[in-house]
């Protein structure tokens, strides 16, 4: 039984109907995750670190809308649903941050914001998004984004850079083999892969890891996951778990998870 699978153990994504993002959105718009309204919540679930800037659309029940920006999470956080709930999320592009949002990525780490304060222009489009039904939103991005958008050939130069930075760690290549790859120093990258992320490439690279592990948990004995996502061994693998999950590997499988947290307060730049 994989971690994933415990019915004790239920992840935020693990309830999401994932949808590819057109053709038209794929510039700026890496992943879709969109839960159903009438999604039965379970009554506590696990946010897994995540090192993407998200765009959030929530419905209520009530009929209250919510246009929110989720900024990159280092740490796994848990939570109770209280009420069926719509959403709607949109992760961003490396890089797609300054110019969507008007600020860099790492000022908006481990943050939630409302879309409407941002001091970029999609918060013009944060009222359409709250008054549009969920299913129409990514057709209204599909020409709405493109005509508020403008960038120029040093930050398209960046977002390139920044692409091959994360296929890179994604291949576990070591960084100094990227900045030479791509001509900058190691400085250089770190700044701006820190700007234009949110996290260090060695947080990032973290994250990745526990991510991998999660998705290998099951049958399959710690010490070989360890060696196989590219640990020192399962003791360092352990480490690592705690701190970015907040408990060991072994209580997490069986769903001894630290106590539900209040929804993150919003706040402003």
């Amino acid at each position: 039984m994989t971690a994933l699978m415990n019915p004790a153990v239920v992840t935020a994504d693990g309830f999401e109907d994932a949808l590819p993002p057109s053709e038209a959105l794929r510039p700026w718009i890496t992943e879709i995750g969109r839960i159903d309204p009438r999604t039965d919540l379970p009554p506590r679930f696990t946010h897994l670190p995540h090192a993407a800037t998200t765009i959030v659309l929530r419905a209520e029940p009530s009929g209250r809308r919510d246009a929110l920006v989720i900024g990159p999470r280092t740490r796994a956080t848990y939570a109770g649903a209280k009420e069926p709930l719509g959403c709607l999320r949109l992760r961003l592009a490396p890089g797609v941050a300054q110019p969507l949002l008007g600020a860099p990525a790492a000022d908006l780490t481990d943050r939630v914001l409302r879309l409407a304060d941002m001091p970029g222009p999609a918060a013009d489009l944060a009222g359409a998004l709250t008054e549009i039904d969920l299913d129409e939103v990514l057709t209204f991005l599909e020409s709405a984004l493109p005509r508020a958008l403008s960038e120029s050939s040093t930050r398209r130069e960046h977002r390139r850079l920044l692409d091959t930075a994360v296929a890179a760690i994604h291949r576990s290549t070591p960084m100094p083999e990227v900045a030479t790859t791509l001509a900058v120093s190691e400085r250089q990258l770190r700044n701006l892969f820190t700007a234009g992320v949110g996290v260090s490439p060695k947080h990032y690279a973290r994250i990745t890891r526990i991510r991998q592990v999660l998705a290998a948990a099951g049958n399959t004995p710690w010490s070989d996951i360890a060696t196989t996502t590219g640990y020192f061994d399962q003791s360092h693998l352990t480490s690592d778990f705690r701190a970015l999950m907040g408990v060991t590997p072994g209580k997490f499988v069986r769903g001894d998870l630290p106590a539900p947290t209040a929804c993150q307060r919003t706040t402003r730049l």
